[in-house]
């Protein structure tokens, strides 16, 4: 039953990614799992708990109330891009001039060349189109939504200007945050694109790749780590293990510890004079706080503790 709940948990707590909605249906499953444990304990027994013990859904409640409710509510919050309004089937791209954009508690850069019409870093967009492909899918998700078919999303370029950077609003360990290939890039590997090859090339052999790297940086401004994800690989023996991402992936980031500041790098086997010819694009969505995995350390103890039987009357057991 331990590894049942704690699986349980765990995969709620990576549901648990937009505000109070996520907050709820991890409670609801503490909930549903603490009357199943409780049910099982009176079976076994065939004895109520006494008044005074602690059940798991009391404690389970208790739970959620002291570990998700902050996390929910102050400026460390999950970064979900629902905040930011723009029009149907649209984007920003910083023409406007300012820099940047924030959603919940992050800070997201953007350097925009009016005269050029250019931009990279970080911009944000609803549009739901799949099929177009070239630069004018270059504010398209791949999937056609945000993640968990969210509205909107943030949209990563790796340009030659600024590294592009998302900024905390004050250092903490961050859990994750979720990823995805934009149309330009998705399509350019499949088909080519510009100076762009087919990944495989005709043969299907070639073993290409593209890598996104996350790189933590402290308050300081000293790296923490990185993490790489591959978002196409092609590197198997077997062609049939070949893939390009199509849905929104989860980027497991604790292992950078305490940061201030996240980078974002691309790289791909396919280069020119000029650097990568593979376009450097790729998606963003729902950034994760690590209080969301304290609930499951915190769950973890209360099972444990919950596994101690009940007292039963003239059995000798304790009462707790």
């Amino acid at each position: 039953m331990q590894g049942t709940v704690m699986q349980t948990i765990a995969d709620d707590s990576r549901r648990f990614l937009r505000g109070n909605d996520g907050f709820f249906i991890v409670c609801r499953r503490l909930r549903d799992v603490g009357r199943l444990r409780n049910q099982e304990d009176t079976e076994m027994h065939h004895a109520r708990p006494q008044p005074h013990t602690p059940t798991i859904f009391a404690l389970g409640w208790s739970l959620c109330l002291a570990v998700l409710t902050p996390a929910a509510t102050t400026d460390a919050a999950i970064a979900t891009f629902e905040d930011l309004k723009l029009p149907r089937e649209s984007y920003w791209n910083g023409a406007d001039g300012s820099g940047g954009f924030a959603s919940g508690g992050v800070r997201f850069k953007n350097t925009y060349v009016a005269g050029w019409e250019y931009w990279e870093g970080f911009a944000y967009s609803n549009i739901t189109d799949t099929q177009t492909g070239g630069l004018e899918g270059q504010y398209n998700a791949i999937p056609g939504s945000g993640q968990g078919r969210s509205a909107t999303y943030g949209v990563g370029y790796v340009g030659w200007l600024e590294p592009t950077t998302m900024t905390l609003s004050r250092p903490q360990t961050l859990q994750g945050l979720y990823v995805t290939n934009d149309n330009f890039t998705y399509y350019a590997i499949l088909n080519s694109s510009g100076p762009a090859q087919k990944f495989g090339r005709d043969s299907g052999d070639v073993p290409d790749w593209l890598k996104l790297t996350v790189i933590g940086k402290d308050a300081a401004g000293d790296t923490t780590g990185k993490v790489d994800f591959y978002l196409a690989d092609f590197r198997f023996a077997d062609n049939s293990q070949d893939y390009v991402v199509n849905s929104w992936r989860f980027v497991d980031l604790t292992s950078l510890g305490e940061v201030k500041t996240l980078q974002f790098t691309v790289d791909s086997s396919d280069t020119g004079e000029f650097g990568i010819n593979t376009p450097g694009y790729f998606c963003i969505d729902t950034v994760v706080p690590e209080p969301a995995t304290a609930l499951l350390l915190g769950l973890g103890t209360l099972v444990a503790i919950r596994r101690r039987r009940p007292h039963r009357p003239g059995s000798g057991e304790q009462s707790w």
